[in-house]
């Protein structure tokens, strides 16, 4: 397809680090529990990474990698995508140059539609931690952790508490007249939001994701006919969302608290009308809140002789035609200019600097299995 020749084709990572430095740089997007068993032997062949996130599925994992990436010299930079997004950008900006004073809290939260948990996360390749190696926040949500550790500017996170459960998506919940696939024995599949059909079919949502299976039909491009088979046989895609074999939560809230005393919540929720990340920060002299998916956030001020107590000022950073918020091209491009020797961005995802965030994950994921306050290892 892509004209690669032969010798260029390898079978694991291991047999290309054995060909020595086959290339500068390598993007490595594999499965959350290969990245460090891929990534390791890349860096001893010499080659500089750009590493998909999760960074890591354990601790343990996570500090194995830095490690080597100290060893051998080489840059390693992590897929945390929001950093580079304008609309995280320009509120960073705003945080360092003081316009809400001292920061003493940051709240983020994640909204994960229906349809994008309904594929991802209950259906797909992240439904269950014993197969992509992740909970749901880590899989899901090591951007906003990394954006939180990003954003308090070199304060080391102490500790992390966390709840969270899987409430909805389970087989009690099955409305009556609820089949096993929706195609097939479901007689409430025309008024159902997660209707196989309406997401897939109609609508034509996660495409990428759907018809990856049926490859030899012709992937996305196999008749409507074959697809539709598809999802009546063992498309998993074609399954009820309240009776497949998913166990990670549907929402999680984190509660970190910072060395200084600064605190932070990320709240995940999953199965939403529509998806969008939201932040409020609170200073000393105002604070910042936004929504990234619309592109723009205010900041207030207290101001007594203003109308309405305080002032207002509403910054627009929209930005169309890239995902993430625009931040995509934004991180490669970045990768490329640290390898040519340019000074670090402000963005930098630099894997010693994304350390922090997958440890408040970890952190968080005892909290919960263990029902107490976690501290997060000091580096």
């Amino acid at each position: 397809m892509f004209d690669i020749p032969p010798q260029r084709c390898f079978g694991s990572a291991q047999e290309l680090a054995a060909a020595g430095r086959v290339a500068e740089a390598v993007i490595n997007a594999t499965m959350d529990t290969l990245h460090v068993p891929t990534a390791v032997p890349t860096l001893q062949a010499g080659c500089h990474l750009l590493l998909e996130k999760p960074i890591a599925t354990s601790q343990a994992d996570l500090l194995e990698l830095l490690a080597t990436a100290r060893r051998t010299g080489r840059t390693v930079m992590i897929c945390h995508v929001l950093r580079y997004a304008p609309f995280y950008v320009e509120i960073k900006k705003r945080l360092e140059a003081g316009v809400i004073g001292e920061l003493l809290n940051i709240q983020t939260a994640e909204y994960v539609s229906y349809h994008h948990m309904a594929t991802a996360f209950v259906r797909g390749k992240w439904r269950r931690r014993d197969q992509c190696g992740s909970a749901i926040l880590m899989s899901k949500c090591c951007h906003d952790l990394d954006l939180i550790v990003w954003l308090a500017g070199g304060r080391r996170p102490a500790r992390v508490g966390s709840f969270g459960a899987l409430s909805y998506f389970r087989p009690e919940n099955a409305p009556k007249g609820a089949g096993n696939r929706c195609l097939l024995d479901c007689s409430i599949e025309q008024a159902c939001p997660y209707s196989a059909r309406k997401l897939y079919l109609q609508r034509r949502l996660w495409c990428f994701y759907t018809w990856e299976g049926i490859e030899e039909l012709g992937g996305a491009d196999a008749s409507e006919q074959d697809k539709i088979d598809s999802l009546r046989r063992d498309n998993p895609y074609g399954r009820c969302v309240w009776r497949c074999d998913n166990d990670v939560f549907d929402h999680q809230t984190v509660i970190v608290q910072f060395e200084d005393g600064v605190t932070a919540t990320h709240n995940l929720i999953g199965g939403t009308p529509r998806g969008c990340r939201t932040i409020l920060l609170s200073g000393t002299a105002g604070e910042i809140e936004g929504n990234m998916e619309a592109g723009t956030f205010t900041i207030r001020r207290p101001d007594p002789s203003a109308p309405a107590g305080h002032t207002t000022e509403e910054v627009d950073v929209r930005v169309t035609g890239d995902m993430h918020g625009g931040g995509d091209l934004r991180l490669v491009a970045d990768f490329v200019h640290t390898l040519m020797g340019h000074q670090r961005s402000i963005s930098c995802t630099a894997l010693e600097d994304s350390i922090y965030g997958h440890l408040i994950g970890f952190a968080a994921d005892q909290s919960i299995r263990q029902g107490r306050i976690v501290d997060v290892p000091a580096l």
